[in-house]
């Protein structure tokens, strides 16, 4: 099958993403990632991932949040646009090649019970510009980036304890954008 992979970073409040995080799980970075793909198999399909980066039973990796697979999209040049009720979200093609996506530290990815092996990719990715907005509610996470970097997260000492919350969504998107960190285009063959 034919991926075509977008991927979004953003820095948000570490002690509100530790208010939400199931028991067993710790905090890495101060960060929300949002996955996107376009899938060719026989036809077309989109789905979409929220996460953050964790710790738990002994392996390192990324947290899911939500995944959805009723987004649509369109592509304007070397802009992706994807759009559904819950976010907008729009990565631009920089013409600007860097090395494989492969995170030293990520042994994979949670999925509630279930953990999933990380992927290996080989191609290189593509750096992108990228403005998002999610619209579970009118005061949602927003960003913008405008210079294709990637800037690293670090993780922040904890300064205040907040109320437990459910990890959901919408509780996630709540939490303002403080930088988008950067964001990719991979394409590549999952088999």
């Amino acid at each position: 099958m034919k991926i075509e992979q977008f991927v979004m970073a953003y820095r948000v409040e570490q002690d509100r993403l530790r208010a939400m995080l199931p028991e067993g799980f710790i905090s890495l970075r101060p960060v929300l990632r949002i996955n996107t793909e376009i899938r060719t198999e026989k036809q077309k399909t989109v789905y979409l991932e929220l996460n953050t980066p964790v710790e738990g039973f002994g392996k390192r990796g990324w947290l899911n949040i939500a995944h959805w697979d009723s987004l649509s999209y369109e592509k304007n040049g070397t802009s992706t646009t994807f759009r559904s009720s819950f976010l907008d979200i729009t990565y631009t093609g920089l013409g600007t090649i860097g090395g494989c996506p492969a995170e030293k530290d990520n042994d994979g990815c949670f999925f509630g019970d279930d953990f999933v092996p990380a992927e290996k990719i080989e191609q290189n990715k593509e750096y992108c510009n990228c403005k998002f907005q999610w619209k579970f509610a009118e005061t949602d996470a927003h960003g913008v980036s405008t210079d294709g970097k990637s800037i690293p997260a670090i993780p922040a000492e904890q300064q205040h304890v907040y109320e437990k919350q459910e990890l959901t969504p919408e509780n996630a998107a709540a939490i303002p954008c403080e930088q988008v960190l950067g964001a990719y285009a991979v394409t590549f063959e999952r088999k």
